[in-house]
């Protein structure tokens, strides 16, 4: 078989089956908005969200700032010798 009448249908290329009660909508792509009210709508709503849940966010992320510094200072002071344990060396 060919792989083009098996994609048509059966049916001649522009003479495919006609559907009936489906109704597509389309929009020019010239009368399309990209991003309508990005800049004037966006950021603020942005920055409006942010600034709701900062107070749950922020909370975390310094809690685990400080644990982390806390484990890598005692990493490097658990690494060095203590020189009491050296004093009677010779």
């Amino acid at each position: 078989g060919d792989l083009g009448a098996a994609a048509t249908t059966g049916r001649e290329f522009g003479h495919l089956k006609r559907m009936w009660h489906v109704i597509t909508y389309s929009l020019s792509p010239f009368e399309q908005c990209t991003f309508p009210n990005y800049f004037s709508k966006g950021t603020p709503n942005v920055l409006c969200c942010t600034q709701a849940c900062i107070l749950h966010v922020a909370p975390p992320f310094v809690a685990f700032y400080l644990v982390y510094t806390w484990g890598i200072q005692e990493f490097a002071r658990s690494k060095r010798k203590n020189p009491a344990t050296c004093e009677n060396d010779k």
